[in-house]
């Protein structure tokens, strides 16, 4: 593709342009040493996945944009980060290099790969000192593509080529499409406005929307790499849990608490990670039943208990997902504590049950048998639990309104196109990787319950393996039971 980079410091640039300095700047450089590296450990992982969709897709050219960086005001961009489908195909991680593109050439036996972009560029070339959005003095050197090629067993070529290689492409390609807006836009026009076409019926060829949910449907076992990246994930987020209790003094002090525990959260993200792999939900008091939460500029207020939803994304990309609901004060009042107990039985009963071979939605319905109980114990409904269970009642969702489990893995929201007899319908099996995560939310204006709990939102929320015989869970090491969440301020010195 041509170079189209905008220059968006034009208008106030002063680098010199003259011939004389060209050939200073580009002269008297010393030589690099640059050894090429080992093979990376996830490879042969993506490797194995691209031969997954080569098998579902023979025949066809498939284009995984890793996609460009998005504006975020003028000429600020947002951090950069890749398409996940590209990710999970190449394994670059933050590696990756702006606007690469993956393309998978059909052969007479699968499909042969290639990643195509922006190779480092010469010291003598005007991109190398005067290109604020990709030149090497303005953000740093790009790998060759000898390194990259070693370095993530796959064939590359310059970005530049690929024009050549789209041009020659005819209508069967497969795209995915929400990876590169510009670059669908250009291969719409160029095939005549057919990429994408019509869903896959009565034995039509594949379309772009059926590449698309059989990317997402690939995520939804996760091989032993990713399983170790969440991990990884899962322990740096225990990490920063640990952080943000050790903080609640400053927390309590700053008349926007929330902000401190948000921003303390966000430093292990980095320093241990790549970042958030959401925005971080920092709920105290009646915000903790705002389900996302995420303006975070409320106070922290002693006897509040505060609802964090965050998971750190490693360099992978891979990210956990983990709430806790702590007291500020270090102990749960009795209504604190009778609310957060009956979320954590209805966690712990939909967990008890995880296991290949039951159906994703009973996860759902375990936790909701137990929300709908102990509503209706309470006094809150106007019926019984059975009654309230029956379809067109679910008077208990009320106070929970949102589902129990997703997929997790590269997206908080893994698998996401995936089919639904795929996921909500689908039968879980050994790899899968969801969370669990009722919770019961009393609004501070609900007339349905006492005044006592109005206000008080509480989540629990972990990280769930299956594994051959049942399940694990990988958070279960950050402080759950009422008892080890007192405990574990208590030990911050609150």
């Amino acid at each position: 593709m041509a170079d189209t980079t905008p220059r968006a410091t034009s208008n106030r640039s002063t680098t010199p342009g003259s011939s004389t300095f060209k050939d200073y700047i580009g002269s008297q450089w010393a030589e690099r040493e640059r050894p090429l590296p080992e093979p990376r450990e996830q490879a042969p992982y993506a490797a194995a996945r691209r031969a997954r969709i080569s098998e579902l897709h023979p025949g066809r050219t498939i284009v995984v944009p890793a996609g460009q960086a998005k504006v975020r005001s003028n000429d600020c961009d947002y951090p950069f980060r890749p398409h996940s489908t590209f990710a999970h195909l190449t394994g670059w991680g933050t590696d990756t290099v702006v606007g690469s593109v993956l393309v998978m050439t059909p052969t007479a036996t699968g499909h042969d790969a290639t990643l195509y972009f922006r190779a480092t560029a010469g010291r003598d070339s005007e991109e190398f000192y005067a290109n604020p959005e990709i030149g090497e003095f303005w953000v740093g050197p790009r790998p060759s593509l000898d390194e990259v090629a070693a370095d993530l067993g796959l064939a590359t070529a310059d970005l530049g080529e690929l024009d050549a290689v789209l041009a020659d492409l005819d209508p069967t390609v497969l795209l995915v499409r929400e990876a590169d807006t510009e670059l669908t836009r250009s291969l719409d026009e160029r095939l005549g406005s057919t990429v994408g076409g019509a869903p896959e019926q009565d034995g039509a060829p594949a379309t772009d929307d059926v590449l698309a949910r059989d990317l997402s449907e690939l995520r939804l076992v996760k091989d032993e790499y990713e399983v170790h990246e969440l991990r990884k994930a899962v322990a740096a987020t225990g990490s920063g849990f640990d952080d943000v209790i050790a903080d609640f003094g400053a927390v309590l002090d700053h008349p926007r608490g929330e902000r401190i525990v948000e921003g303390t959260f966000n430093r292990r993200a980095r320093a241990d990670g790549n970042t958030v792999g959401y925005d971080t939900i920092a709920a105290s008091g009646h915000h903790a039943c705002i389900l996302h939460w995420t303006r975070n500029d409320g106070a922290v207020q002693p006897g509040d208990l505060i609802l964090i939803d965050a998971g750190v994304e490693v360099d992978s990309f891979y990210t956990a997902d983990i709430t806790r609901t702590l007291p500020v004060s270090g102990t749960f009042t009795d209504v604190q504590r009778m609310v957060y107990e009956a979320v954590l039985e209805a966690a712990d009963a939909a967990f008890a049950i995880v296991k290949p071979g039951i159906t994703f939605r009973q996860v759902h319905a375990t936790a909701m048998d137990v929300i709908a109980r102990k509503t209706a114990e309470w006094g809150f409904l106007p019926g019984t639990a059975e009654e309230s269970l029956q379809q067109d009642n679910q008077f208990h969702r009320r106070y929970m309104v949102h589902g129990t489990s997703h997929h997790l893995g590269l997206d908080v929201h893994d698998c996401a196109k995936a089919r639904r007899e795929m996921y909500i319908d689908g039968v879980v099996q050994a790899g899968m990787v969801f969370t669990i995560e009722p919770g019961l939310y009393f609004q501070q204006d609900d007339l349905t319950v006492p005044e006592e709990f109005r206000g008080i939102g509480v989540r629990i929320e972990d990280d769930i393996l299956v594994t051959e015989d049942g399940a694990e869970n990988l958070s279960v090491g950050i402080p759950r039971t009422p008892s080890e969440v007192e405990g574990w301020i208590a030990r911050s010195g609150r």
